[in-house]
């Protein structure tokens, strides 16, 4: 179905006003608790290294929505002045370990193209047609079949971020920033990394910082693979792409715990944000109960999230996303 919102940016513009004091206020209970966590998983070093990586499941939550301001930030969303978005911008990049500027320019490109099928692969995860899978060969198949491995996808992808982004050049879409966003990210993460070592030693942070930094990357991945595959996802060719039912019909509700939203900075309100990305995050749950478009986007729960790993081909004549297992029985049918 086409979303037809009318004028859609009257009525998302009352929620995009950025609050300095709502912000400050995140911040100040985001990284306080998130660097009490980790010297409480350092203090618990000399007890048991079982008891630190217990400790490192609620402070990957702090990690996650240390993310989540970042990620305002990058849309000049999460304060009034956009100089103080990208210095907070850059100084939770190096917590999260992504390289700001570049990632800022990445994530506004998905946000044009997603659900856009001949503008696919600007920061998300790729995702080939039935008919696009079954022209590969064998080999084709196979990597697409391992790179499609819900295993796979949450234990390298997490490697991935917290690798892979220590690269330069890796974005290549043009008018990519330049090489240093992630120079300046690496100076940043070098010079914490190194005081920090000459404090508690090197050994210490690692074994603290690394299993929180892992579990905050497979919750992220998991996040945006559920908010963008599922069943009833929206593909189209770009002909008959339309921006705001990609956005509202395209991005699934995830409807989370109340602990779980909060932490996760209510970014499983996924519709409202790739609808409105200048919404700040402590706005989104207002805008989503205020307004009736919003409750068209199609709602899952975490409990239903998980069957939607199975799923990695879009099938343009029925419409929605399927599994390997269902591309099999229709082959059999």
């Amino acid at each position: 179905m086409k979303i037809d919102a009318g004028n859609w940016r009257a009525l998302v513009a009352h929620y995009q006003k950025a609050d300095a004091r709502r912000a400050v206020t995140q911040i100040f209970t985001t990284l306080v608790p998130l660097a009490a966590m980790m010297y409480l998983m350092y203090l618990s070093l000399s007890w048991s290294y079982w008891l630190t990586l217990a400790l490192a499941f609620p402070t990957a939550g702090f990690l996650v929505r240390t993310f989540i301001i970042m990620h305002d930030c990058g849309h000049g969303s999460f304060l009034p002045s956009q100089r103080l978005n990208n210095i907070v911008g850059w100084l939770t990049g190096v917590l999260t370990a992504t390289p700001y500027s570049e990632w800022r320019h990445e994530h506004a490109i998905h946000h044009a193209t997603a659900g856009d099928l001949d503008r696919r692969g600007h920061g998300d995860i790729a995702t080939l047609t039935v008919d696009e899978y079954l022209a590969r060969g064998t080999w084709g198949r196979l990597r697409y079949r391992i790179y499609r491995n819900p295993v796979l996808i949450l234990v390298v992808g997490p490697v991935y971020l917290m690798l892979g982004q220590r690269i330069p050049g890796r974005v290549k879409s043009s008018g990519s920033p330049k090489t240093s966003s992630v120079w300046s990210t690496n100076l940043g993460l070098a010079v914490a990394i190194t005081a920090l070592a000459m404090i508690i030693g090197l050994q210490s942070v690692l074994l603290v910082y690394l299993p929180v930094g892992y579990i905050a990357g497979a919750a992220g991945v998991y996040l945006f693979f559920v908010q963008h595959q599922f069943d009833d996802a929206y593909w189209e060719h770009h002909a008959n792409w339309d921006y705001a039912t990609a956005a509202v019909m395209g991005c699934s509700y995830l409807k989370l715990p109340r602990v779980l939203q909060w932490f996760s900075g209510n970014i499983g309100l996924h519709h409202v944000h790739h609808l409105a990305p200048r919404i700040p995050n402590y706005n989104l749950q207002r805008a989503h109960d205020e307004n009736q478009l919003f409750h068209q986007a199609p709602t899952i729960s975490l409990a239903q999230s998980v069957s939607m790993l199975r799923l990695a081909l879009w099938d343009e004549r029925q419409k929605r996303m399927i599994g390997f297992g269902d591309l099999r029985a229709l082959q059999h049918a």
